[in-house]
């Protein structure tokens, strides 16, 4: 079990070293090409809506038609189109490589997240998902650093090189998982389901709406605290550490999240812990100093922590459709949080920055009472209520 977790968690991290590489490189797009802000954004909102809205789509094929596309080909395909965005010059052709790196990003998740699942008993589905979700962070982090190195060092054609890591991890993955997927998935079980009377799918649409209402906090969270941290007198290069340091915090919550929701409930964990998050970022509206930033690193702690044990959740709750609930809660509802991002937008145009960052709280209030009210059992009170 402990070659499939490392093998796919770092085939994770490898996978979305490519995702934030696009929008890494496209000032320099901008700059050579002579693209517009709008033609350059276009590229992103492709690669994303592709990325997201095609895993559910493959997940559904991969439950009832046993469609598996190998881990191994996802994460070249996404290597390859990435690379060569680098060499070329004809913005169709970009777009379409964009298109096509999205597509094997899509691949991935519900093929590698639906063995990650076999591999979890109820005991430690929290902590094993969580080092699956970490993985990805830690790619997602170090994207922009590795294309923005090769850029400068070689201009765009230096992107090419990004096939290296992919090269790499097919190696690491045909010695941690010898046969491939379909070798490990024939060793492990079909995923546990959870114990206790859970009607149709109806509590896995409630999680879903959870998570997309968690996922618009994120995003607005990501897109405007920069901005208010310099107008409060932050400099540029400060308010970025203190971004990064609530990211590191969010991978940390987000370990310490699944061993947590695996002693003491999922639902427990996901209610107390989005709810914890509302007045951390209130403290950090109303302080300043290092009381605001402790603040708001706790906010990030909570806010992270919740999104690999949602992801157990929505395993447990579709246990035999894992491909489609994890195609849904890493592509869709992320998603379509990001796009609550553009309301936050419109209030700052209408309003100001600082409203816009004040409505934070309120899709998370919603999530909560969600989670509340969600048909999943309690395993603390219920095991509070047996003594």
């Amino acid at each position: 079990m402990k070659k499939t977790i490392t093998g796919l968690a770092a085939a994770h991290m490898i996978t979305d070293i490519y995702m934030p590489v696009l929008p890494a490189i496209l000032p320099l797009l901008i700059a050579q090409n002579g693209y517009s802000y709008l033609a350059a954004g276009l590229l992103v909102t492709a690669y994303n809506i592709t990325s997201s809205f095609t895993q559910p789509v493959i997940g559904w094929l991969s439950d009832t038609r046993g469609l598996t596309i190998s881990v191994s080909v996802s994460l070249f395909i996404s290597a390859i189109f990435v690379a060569l965005m680098g060499i070329a010059r004809d913005y169709s052709m970009i777009m379409a490589f964009a298109i096509l790196a999205a597509l094997g990003h899509a691949c991935f998740h519900p093929t590698a997240l639906s063995l990650v699942s076999r591999v979890c008993t109820s005991a430690n589905r929290g902590q094993i998902t969580s080092y699956f979700v970490v993985g990805g962070n830690i790619g997602y982090a170090i994207g922009p650093l590795l294309a923005g190195a090769l850029v400068w060092w070689l201009g765009l054609p230096g992107l090419l090189f990004l096939i290296i890591p992919a090269i790499i991890m097919v190696f690491v993955l045909k010695i941690l998982l010898p046969g491939g997927i379909a070798a490990a998935k024939e060793a492990h079980a079909v995923p546990e389901a959870i114990t206790g009377d859970v009607p149709s799918r109806w509590p896995f649409v409630i999680l879903m709406v959870a998570s997309i209402l968690r996922a618009w906090a994120v995003f607005a969270a990501i897109t405007y605290l920069p901005m208010y941290l310099v107008t409060q007198g932050y400099d540029l290069m400060t308010a970025s550490m203190i971004m990064t340091l609530m990211l590191l915090t969010g991978v940390a919550g987000q370990v310490a999240g699944g061993r947590i929701s695996d002693r003491f409930g999922r639902k427990e964990f996901m209610v107390f812990t989005l709810a914890g998050a509302i007045p951390f970022f209130c403290l950090f509206i109303v302080t300043s100093g290092i009381l605001a930033i402790a603040s708001l690193l706790c906010f990030g702690f909570c806010l992270w922590a919740t999104f690999s044990v949602a992801v157990a959740m929505g395993h447990e709750l579709l246990p035999r459709n894992v491909g489609l609930a994890s195609g849904i809660m890493l592509g869709f509802a992320i998603g379509f949080g990001g796009l609550g991002v553009a309301v936050n937008g419109m209030i700052a145009d209408h309003y100001s920055l600082a409203a816009a960052i004040g409505t934070i709280p309120l899709p998370l209030a919603a999530a909560v009472i969600l989670m509340a009210l969600l048909p999943y059992p309690w395993k603390s009170l219920h095991r509070h209520l047996d003594r």
